[in-house]
């Protein structure tokens, strides 16, 4: 059963119902709209946790998809599948493809600075000092990037920069 026939509750149906309109009013190719399709179902499945099945229609859409933005934000989806499911380097590499099609996914830089970050604080609980700091260093690199193209975001991070001297500035916006 298709994952459109699956949507049983308000918000689901609802956005169903928009994205076949958009799909029947925009002019695009068919291609296209069978990229949107599988992109769609994969934010649905995505949604429910069926994150297997998301999988699966976001490579589907990839295959289909020609537009560098589009494919920007189904890495972006996919790489927080594998973030989620505790697998930080094919996250961190999903991330970093996303960013070569789409450079401003501040979002993209966050979660590769959390994941730095993250791995920072296990390399320091394994008695790292080093290593964690590298870790951390990146992680404030790429918050850093992240601020920029989102000032008004990342509070704790902008906190986070500041109490650990990683800051340029005081004030990012």
């Amino acid at each position: 059963m298709p994952r459109t026939q699956k949507n049983d509750n308000f918000v689901d149906k609802s956005f169903t119902v928009m994205a076949d309109l958009i799909l029947k009013l925009l002019p695009t190719n068919k291609k296209a709209k069978e990229a949107f399709v599988y992109y769609r179902d994969g934010m649905s499945a995505q949604s429910e946790g069926e994150y297997a099945e998301a999988l699966e229609n976001y490579k589907e859409a990839l295959e289909l998809e020609e537009d560098t933005n589009d494919r920007s934000y189904i890495l972006y989806n996919m790489g927080l599948i594998y973030a989620s499911n505790g697998e930080h380097d094919k996250a961190l590499e999903l991330y970093h493809q996303a960013l070569e099609f789409n450079p401003r996914l501040p979002q993209a830089l966050n979660n590769i600075a959390v994941i730095y970050h993250y791995q920072g604080e296990k390399a320091k609980e394994a008695g790292d000092e080093d290593g964690g700091e590298a870790l951390f260093d990146k992680a404030a690199d790429y918050w850093i990037r992240a601020i920029r193209q989102a000032p008004n975001n990342y509070i704790e991070a902008q906190n986070w920069l500041k109490t650990t001297k990683r800051s340029q500035v005081d004030v990012f916006f």
